[in-house]
């Protein structure tokens, strides 16, 4: 555990900023004001109003406001821009520490924006510009912007995510924010929710989505009436990339190893067909004998179905592959019967070695009259993986008219892990040692269609409206599980055999496939003094869901195979045991496993107003109602079904007070109401097995949604359109929060899902961006940026006859007590120099809670510390070099002095070039 004065390092650090970035607020005014169109008098949003000849600036939201803070008294010159219009410019004389205002009125203008771009960026994807949009929030939002992303190492939104103050992430994908476990957060894409690749979980997997293919993401950690209501600790949008204002063509390549990985030895998974683009070969395919979900009686029909299975086994030995990625995109603007039309397209492709080297897996068990706990069943060995992540976007936009704008946008992801897993150890269920050989294959794929429209009347009334339809795959063909044991021959010879039992050669395969089909309208009212004006907004969400999933699990056991036979590797070994005339073996169904059927109905309508009280301080508040049905239709391996379901009607208040004291200052206050729903299969009342613990879970009927106050504070600073500093206050309260705990049982242990009686949550959160300038000038390119989260919860257990835990009093599950990200950014004057340097670590956190005196376990902290290098090539080209896990640190889980599951992962570089034009 690091020490306290580590942890408190960063408070420290964070505080002494904040005197420096308070002195740089002296001697400026403010200019605010409205960018509308000149015929009609409508707002435009996403205008850019520059201050000329220095770097402040905003962009307009949705009512054509906008305000500059931090501008120096005296005379200025503003250009308001806009793709699709005609510049404009307009003097202000700006009062110390006064208000200036102005307005712009921009006609249409068809023709190319290059000129227009080159005196007034609208900086897309810049710092500046996703901290303007995060000031001018209604609610307590982080923004990380494509310049962000593109200045780490980070190759897909799981990795660029946790670089937000706050989240953190579970198995490299999952996110936490605050601490809490990812069933408290939701996410979408473009605005739009999406579904869950994942059997057992509804969050979606982040490392589904490129890099390459990002505009920015914004996680938004305090709810309004306008977001989805099961939103407890953040809803997280994925923007995908927006067309530029000329015309781009953007081409990236990268070549890199893994130092425990590429051009070693390592275990791999034999691959079949097109598998380097994540679509597993036909031999994966179940066998035609077993579609019907029907076994096989005689010897003939189950000879024609085990030779029907892939006669793969075994891990390869070979020399690890060398990670490559690249990317391509391009996007400008047209015509289409006279009116702009935008469009972006991109598509990246990346494949990478990665390695679980020196890993020791183990369940705990109790160690007796001793007390404490004991390793059992010990096992080391390696992983390797192979993975390959490829996606792309379309999206087009289309000045329909006056004040209306029509979109398109489409992405698709998909990505495959092939994984070898190769343990030793000793089982001591059976007293004998063992080796272990697992194959597994999985293939996940996400699409997303949405389009919708933003309309504009008489300058006060605005309509938004969208329809999308998104779906994910998930298919884990051919799963092989291979157990061989040491036995001692009947002429005294000690040899591995395979074990011919439960589990010990196993074929698998399971799939998930989940449609989901949503429309959403509001209408906005804008009402009062132009500058400053209130807002009324109406709007309701309807979305269905259909989630179909099953697993099943085939044993293979031993009949009349000789020991001598049973020594023989497993390739040779099934080759000969398959006669259907002398069948050696028989098939059965493994008793884990089955099929699950959910349909989700969700239906919402939600109010809420924006006022102001007095010229620094807005009122917003409403409440969203959301009817909620779900049904889960379950059928263990016996076909026998089950049904479990929720049916729920909740009001979601929400009020929130953002005061401004100064031009440069904001404090927000709000108080909330959101929910927490269970995930299907945790409904599901079926068992299924943990690939990797060795446990077997089972789903709880009797679940039902949890509900969540969400109260925060949170005061920020805003000194220059690049520098920050934030300071938050928060707490939650639970209702029923649902809790994965261990039940003991004989043989293999169980893991399923309760609801608790209650729980608290409430912590502390720092941020700060600081730009060095001011400790010398050689320091002026360097910026300094960190944030700090430290959480407590506490849980009620309540049920203690049903639950029957260790703990009384402990955090909840997945929380951690703190997280900390820590960088330094060097950028020269023209931009096209950059070094990053990245520093993560996340507290330890309940991985699983334990039951009937074992401890709980938990996953260690982990240090991580990032590079990236950027410099100049030609005039359209520049390298990158990237550094990741450089401290290589180890992935630890604990139970007791019991070490679950422990290995490290090497450290990863990759040189690549980036051309534009």
């Amino acid at each position: 555990m690091p020490s306290r004065s580590f942890r408190t390092a960063p408070v420290a650090l964070l505080l002494a900023l904040l005197a420096p970035l308070a002195a740089a607020a002296q001697a400026t005014g403010r200019v605010e004001g409205r960018v509308l169109d000149a015929a009609s008098g409508a707002p435009l949003a996403g205008a850019r109003v520059q201050v000329q000849g220095g770097v402040q600036g905003a962009n307009t939201d949705a009512e054509g406001r906008f305000a500059i803070a931090r501008v120096p008294a005296g005379s200025h010159v503003l250009a308001a821009t806009l793709l699709g219009r005609a510049p404009q410019t307009r003097s202000v004389a700006v009062p110390g520490a006064g208000v200036a205002r102005v307005e712009f009125r921009l006609a249409p203008q068809a023709v190319q924006l290059g000129a227009v771009t080159a005196r007034a960026p609208r900086q897309r994807g810049g710092l500046s510009q996703a901290l303007e949009q995060q000031r001018t929030a209604l609610a307590v939002v982080s923004n990380l912007s494509a310049e962000q992303i593109a200045r780490s190492p980070d190759s897909d939104a799981a990795q660029a995510v946790q670089r937000v103050s706050g989240v953190t992430l579970q198995d490299g994908r999952y996110v936490f924010v605050r601490g809490l476990g990812e069933r408290y957060s939701t996410t979408s894409l473009n605005g739009a929710r999406i579904p869950s690749p994942e059997p057992d979980r509804r969050v979606v997997p982040l490392d589904l989505f490129p890099a390459a293919v990002l505009e920015g993401i914004t996680v938004s950690k305090t709810f309004t009436p306008d977001q989805p209501g099961d939103f407890s600790g953040a809803q997280v949008n994925l923007r995908t990339r927006d067309f530029p204002a000329r015309p781009t063509r953007t081409f990236t390549f990268s070549a890199g190893l893994n130092d425990a990985a590429s051009f070693r030895s390592v275990v791999a998974a034999p691959t079949v067909g097109p598998e380097w683009l994540a679509f597993a070969g036909d031999e994966r395919g179940l066998p035609a004998g077993l579609e019907g979900g029907q076994l096989p009686q005689t010897d003939a029909e189950q000879a024609g179905v085990l030779r029907s299975f892939r006669n793969v086994w075994s891990a390869e030995e070979g020399s690890g592959r060398p990670n490559v990625s690249m990317s391509g995109s391009l996007g400008g603007q047209g015509e289409v019967f006279g009116r702009p039309l935008g469009y972006v397209a991109s598509l990246s492709y990346g494949a990478s070695q990665e390695v679980r080297k020196d890993e020791r897996r183990a369940l705990a068990v109790s160690a007796g009259l001793e007390g404490g706990t004991r390793p059992q069943n010990l096992f080391t060995g390696t992983t390797g993986r192979h993975s390959v992540l490829w996606g792309g976007i379309v999206n087009l936009s289309l000045q329909a008219g006056q004040g209306s704008r029509l979109f398109l946008n489409n992405t698709y992801d998909r990505t495959a892990d092939n994984e070898a897993i190769r343990l030793l150890g000793f089982t001591e269920e059976f007293g004998r040692d063992v080796d272990v050989t697992r194959l597994v294959y999985t293939e996940r794929a996400l699409f997303a269609s949405q389009l919708g429209g933003d309309h504009i009347f008489g300058g006060r009334h605005r309509v938004e409206w969208a329809a999308t339809v998104s779906g994910v795959e998930r298919n884990e063909p051919d799963l092989s599980d291979l157990v061989y044991e040491r036995i001692t021959t009947g002429a005294g010879e000690e040899v591995f055999a395979w074990g011919g039992g439960t589990r010990q050669g196993t074929r698998g395969f399971s799939d998930l496939a989940e449609t989901s089909y949503a429309g959403e309208a509001s209408y906005t009212l804008r009402f009062g003094d132009d500058v400053d004006a209130a807002t009324l907004k109406l709007g309701g969400l309807g979305r269905t869901t259909r989630r179909d999933a099953s697993l099943r699990l085939y044993d293979i056991l031993n009949r009349t195979l000789s020991d001598a036979e049973r020594a023989q590797p497993a390739e040779e070994l099934f080759a000969g045991a398959f006669d259907p005339g002398d069948l050696r073996v028989r098939l059965e169904p493994n008793v884990n496993g089955g099929a699950y059927t959910a349909d989700e109905d969700l239906g919402a309508g939600y109010a809420m107003v924006d006022l102001p009280l007095r010229s620094r301080l807005r009122l917003v508040a409403g409440a969203r109602v959301e009817g909620h049905r779900l049904q889960v239709i379950a059928q263990d391996v016996s076909g026998r079904p089950a049904f479990a379901g929720l049916r729920n009607l909740d009001v979601l208040p929400a009020l929130a007070l953002n005061w401004q004291p100064t031009d440069w200052q904001q404090v927000r206050l709000s108080a909330t109401q959101t929910l927490s729903r269970p995930e299907y299969r945790e409904l599901a009342p079926i068992t299924w097995p943990d690939p990797y613990g060795g446990q077997i879970f089972f789903g709880n009927p009797t679940l039902k949604r949890a509900r969540v106050q969400n109260f925060d504070l949170r005061w920020e600073l805003y000194p220059t359109p690049t520098e920050f500093l934030g300071v938050a206050l928060f707490a939650k309260r639970f209702d029923d929060p649902i809790e994965r705990i261990l039940v003991l049982s004989t043989g293999t242990n169980r893991v399923s899902f309760v609801n608790t009686e209650s729980a608290l949550n409430y912590g502390v959160e720092l941020e700060a961006r600081k730009g060095l300038g001011f400790l010398a000038g050689a320091l002026d390119p360097v910026v300094f940026f960190a944030n700090a989260t430290f959480v407590r919860s506490d849980i009620t257990i309540g049920n203690r006859d049903v639950v029957g835990v260790t703990n009384n009093e402990r955090p909840m599950t997945g929380q951690a007590p703190y997280v900390v990200n820590l960088g330094l950014t060097y950028t020269s004057d023209a931009g096209r120099r950059s070094a990053t340097l990245l520093y993560n670590l996340v507290g330890e956190r309940i991985w699983e809670v334990g039951t009937a005196g074992l401890p709980d376990a938990y996953e260690q902290p982990r240090h991580v510390l990032d590079l990236s290098l950027s410099w100049p090539l030609l005039r359209a080209a520049a390298l990158k070099l990237d550094a990741e896990n450089l401290l290589d640190a180890p992935y630890e889980l604990t139970q007791g002095e019991v070490v679950r599951h422990r290995y490290t992962t090497g450290r990863t570089f990759s040189l690549g070039v980036q051309v534009r034009r």
